[in-house]
């Protein structure tokens, strides 16, 4: 990964944008890289199952920030309607084929379907969005396994901004297996010492204070208070609910950001990451294939 020369330090926001912007064109490189060496380009597909609007919007972000970066796209749909059986299929179709390096399945999927024997259906070797347990119980051993977008791209932004975690305290506050939960293995890993909290903590503040890092991701808007924040902080929002007043995440962003070192926004902040980060797994996965490397190593 490049240098992230575009970020500017002394504003005390967390820039996602632009650090992922930085991450793109790296990805943009080596997919040509990939192309040129293999003959082809690293391929991403898709399932979108249903009609949800935020769903589909996300589904046409990723392939076109895909496509601009020189990653094949290949995507399917199924209606609201599908039953269990054509989820299964469709994305063992995805699965099967050569040219796909990288599967996802638009989560949540509507009501009535299991996610669960779809998520065991994508093989950790192409599970780009970390969801497979395999991948999850790779990390947890400190082997190597495909990180979810959303965590892999919150590390990539504390690592940009030079945020030190050896012997930092850390707060996670959301135990979610997609974002919590490898959050916080990700987190042990570089030597942070880690507590994970939800909605149903016994004083959640008192947690919340003592963190160094601050992290929310728990989908409840403007849960984290400036009174819950330690002075000095660094504080992600990966909390992204949608209210009739917009997009609003887990902090109270204008308040925060009076007490806190680093706040990000939101919009603006870990999501555009967790696109980047995906293009970037698309890309490490095909070379993986190629090289005959596989997860778990």
């Amino acid at each position: 990964m490049s240098a992230f020369d575009e970020i500017d330090l002394e504003t005390g926001l967390i820039d996602g944008r632009a650090v992922a912007d930085s991450v793109q064109r790296s990805v943009g490189a080596e997919a040509a890289r990939f192309a040129a060496e293999q003959g082809r380009q690293p391929g991403l597909g898709t399932l979108l199952v249903g009609e949800d609007p935020a769903s589909a919007i996300y589904i046409r972000m990723k392939h076109r920030a895909s496509e601009q970066l020189g990653i094949a796209s290949i995507h399917r749909t199924l209606p609201e309607g599908a039953s269990q059986e054509d989820v299964l299929r469709v994305t063992r179709e995805l699965v099967d084929r050569d040219d796909v390096d990288g599967v996802l399945v638009q989560m949540p999927l509507p009501a009535g379907l299991d996610p669960e024997p779809v998520i065991l259906a994508v093989p950790p070797e192409k599970d780009v969005d970390g969801f497979h347990p395999f991948n999850l119980g790779a990390i947890a051993s400190g082997l190597h396994g495909v990180a979810s977008c959303t965590p892999a791209g919150v590390m990539t932004l504390l690592d940009a901004y030079g945020v030190e975690l050896a012997g930092a305290e850390a707060v996670v506050v959301g135990r979610s297996r997609t974002v919590g939960m490898p959050l916080a293995l990700l987190l042990l890993q570089r030597n942070a010492t880690v507590t994970v909290t939800h909605l149903l903590t016994r004083d959640l503040a008192a947690a919340t204070r003592r963190a160094d890092v601050l992290i929310a991701a728990a989908g409840s808007p403007g849960l984290i208070t400036a009174d819950m924040v330690k002075p000095g902080a660094v504080v992600i929002d990966i909390g992204t609910t949608r209210t009739e007043a917009g997009l609003r995440g887990d902090v109270d962003f204008d308040a925060v950001r009076e007490v806190a070192s680093l706040v990000s926004p939101v919009p603006g902040g870990v999501g555009p990451m967790t696109i980047a980060t995906l293009l970037r797994s698309t890309v490490e996965l095909a070379w993986a294939r190629a090289e005959g490397v596989t997860t778990g190593r």
